[in-house]
Parts: C-alpha cells; sequence; structure tokens
C-alpha cells in the first residue's frame, strides 16, 4: 500500500483554484497516476500526474495530463463525466465504512456522492453541496465533442473538509483514498491508478485498496 504525506500551506485559505495553480505545481506534494491495473485490455496510459496540498478548510488537488483524444460532452455536474476525460479522487477515514468519491471531467463538470461501503448504497451530492467544489480548469467549461491528437491540460479543484465529514482538529491527520485517470467513452478508454488495484475487471469503488495520505 503506498502512502502519502500532504503539506499543509496556509496561503492556500485565502486563494481560488485558479490563484493557487502555481503554488501547488511548486509546494505541492506531487504523485504520479500510473498503475496499468488490467494491461491485457487497457493498456493506454497517458500521462498523469496530481499535486496535493490542504488549508485549514479544504484539500486541494491540481491534475496535470499530457496525452491522446480529449473529450467533455457532460456539461451538468453528476452526469456521468466518467465518459469523458476524467481525473478521480475518492477518499474515506480509516475507521469509516463510508467513503466519497469525487469524479471530474476535463473542463471540471463533477460528479460526487458519499457510498457506504461499494457503489451500490449511495447517496449523491446536492447542488448547494457541489457548489462548494471550487474548480479551474486551462481548457475552460466549454463542452465539447471528441477530439484526435496529443493535448494537454491541467485541473484544479478544492475540496472542502467538511464535505467529506473531516475536522483537522490535529495534525497529522490519517486518511485513505486513491486517485484515479479514465475515460470510458473515448477512443482510447483507460483505467489507471495510484495506488493498485487487484480486481478481474476496471472498478475504482474498492476503498479496500485505497492507500494512505497523511495530512501533516
Amino acid at each position: 500500500m503506498k502512502s502519502l504525506s500532504i503539506p499543509y500551506l496556509k496561503e492556500l485559505t485565502t486563494l481560488s483554484c485558479a490563484e493557487a495553480f502555481p503554488i501547488l505545481d511548486e509546494h505541492g506534494a506531487k504523485i504520479p497516476v500510473e498503475t496499468l491495473n488490467w494491461p491485457d485490455k487497457f493498456n493506454y496510459r497517458p500521462l498523469t500526474t496530481v499535486c496535493i496540498a490542504h488549508s485549514n478548510k479544504a484539500i486541494f488537488l491540481l491534475y496535470q495530463v499530457h496525452g491522446n483524444c480529449l473529450r467533455a460532452v457532460n456539461t451538468k455536474d453528476n452526469q456521468p463525466v466518467f465518459e469523458d476525460s476524467c481525473v478521480e479522487f475518492f477518499v474515506k477515514k480509516p475507521d469509516s465504512d463510508y467513503y466519497y468519491n469525487f469524479e471530474f471531467n476535463c473542463i471540471g463538470i463533477c460528479k460526487a456522492a458519499k457510498h457506504f461501503k461499494s457503489r451500490e448504497s449511495v447517496v449523491d451530492f446536492s447542488a448547494s453541496q457541489l457548489k462548494q467544489i471550487d474548480r479551474w480548469s486551462s481548457l475552460g467549461n466549454r463542452a465539447f465533442n471528441e477530439m484526435s491528437g496529443i493535448f494537454a491540460w491541467d485541473l484544479c479543484v478544492s475540496i472542502p473538509f467538511s464535505l467529506i465529514d473531516v475536522i483537522l482538529n490535529q495534525l497529522p491527520l490519517k486518511l485513505m483514498g486513491n486517485f484515479y485517470k479514465c475515460a470510458d467513452a473515448t477512443e482510447q478508454p483507460h483505467y489507471v491508478s495510484w495506488n493498485p488495484i487487484k480486481t478481474d475487471k476496471p472498478d475504482f469503488h474498492r476503498p479496500e485498496f485505497f492507500g494512505e495520505l497523511v495530512l501533516m
């Protein structure tokens, strides 16, 4: 199981995601999302990294992606953004049976929910909860059909700790989680993760394969 130390950056407290981008890029903990869990069927792996840090109110994620094909068809929150060029973050507290999934297409449209143990037991985030998730994309926010070529894009998001039932009353604080890159409905579907997933077929909703996330 992989482990990641996530730094506290005080300056993030007052910054939007658009403003936080250069700080995360320079001072955040950077990891590759590069595990091919099902290489026999899905062997495409776009270059993907995540820069991570936190303020006293939220966790900030900066995804940087370089790869083939680009798709952003979904335009409203809680639509199936995993069909588009998509990055994802799943997280839970170590002693909890609940976990949270946050999925973003490349223009920042978000699908998020709270789950009890598995994907079958789910409560989608409300519109008011989703509005609390700040997002910035280097591609802007206009939808487009799939394009072929070589593309690079960045997506920065901040997720308030209140949305994942976390209170920062003492640091370090350990969480469990995983980071993903996927694009189900593109010409090159792929399912890449940070921490390995040991299942027969693609399934990101497997908290037993989460890695350690230590907020410092």
